[in-house]
């Protein structure tokens, strides 16, 4: 498991600069949601699509989302389910500390990691760590959970304006988007400093919808187009999917009410109180 002290290597930097990205965090298995987010994506302009880690976890088959991130030539790095996979431990690293929260993300990871092909977990050491590129001129750092830890959750209510300042000027950025916590949103730290949660593709937003959502990046004008888009799909065919995989029932009512039933303790408590449990 990745620990506070452990720093993360230096960002792989993309001679491209663009005009207008999708960014999808948290597959989870999804494979539906995440098809039709790419179809919308490039319907809507976006000239590239980046994923920010954790294509396994909760869902299932999770061989299926490998052939659609080749057809959509979407752009990943490593969160820490690929951390995992690659070096075969025994855990997510997800970086939970309830019990609760364990015992649910291991049924999860070891679904994962029993299944994943070899061929497809070789692909996941060919990802970068964090990527970073031009958006107009704005340089945009990619990372899983924070710059400096792959599993650390930022949250809306505790995340401090003055730390993710202090990271993007190390990294010489104007905006740090990250994941894992499964919860988008967005704020201007500093003038012209901006962090973004992608959001996450895997599940809903323990909202009471059961849509899933991505994000999608622009210069803008006087300040950067940062906007969260739902994706409505099919998730009774994903249900269907992870009951005939015999995953667990909470995972599914998940998926069928928009309520997360499981990985609550983690949550701060202005978070876990929008939710229903």
């Amino acid at each position: 498991m990745v620990t506070a002290e452990t720093k993360m290597p230096a960002a792989l930097r993309l001679e491209s600069t663009f005009k207008k990205v999708g960014l999808l965090g948290g597959v989870y298995n999804n494979h539906v949601a995440l098809e039709k987010a790419c179809q919308m994506a490039l319907s809507r302009g976006c000239e590239t699509l980046f994923c920010l880690g954790d294509l396994g976890g909760f869902g299932p088959h999770p061989n299926k989302v490998f052939p659609i991130l080749h057809k959509y030539r979407v752009q990943c790095i490593q969160g820490n389910y690929e951390e995992s996979l690659i070096k075969r431990l025994a855990d997510c690293g997800c970086g939970y500390t309830h019990p609760k929260d364990n015992y649910y993300a291991a049924l999860s990871y070891d679904y994962t990691n029993s299944r994943l092909s070899d061929e497809n977990r070789a692909l996941l050491a060919t990802f970068p760590q964090q990527l970073q590129f031009k958006l107009g001129s704005l340089v945009v750092h990619l990372c899983h959970g924070s710059p400096r830890r792959v599993n650390e959750f930022l949250w809306e209510t505790t995340t401090a304006d003055a730390f993710v300042s202090r990271e993007v000027e190390k990294l010489e950025a104007d905006i740090l988007c990250c994941t894992h916590s499964g919860l988008h949103w967005k704020r201007e730290v500093s003038p012209g400093k901006w962090i973004v949660n992608v959001g996450v593709l895997g599940r809903p937003a323990n909202d009471g919808h059961t849509n899933v959502w991505y994000t999608e990046l622009a210069p803008g004008g006087a300040q950067p187009s940062i906007e969260f888009v739902p994706v409505e799909y099919d998730w009774k065919k994903l249900v269907a999917e992870m009951q005939d995989e015999k995953l667990p029932a909470e995972f599914m009512e998940t998926i069928s009410s928009g309520w997360w039933t499981t990985c609550l303790e983690i949550l701060p408590g202005k978070e876990r109180m929008r939710g229903r449990f």
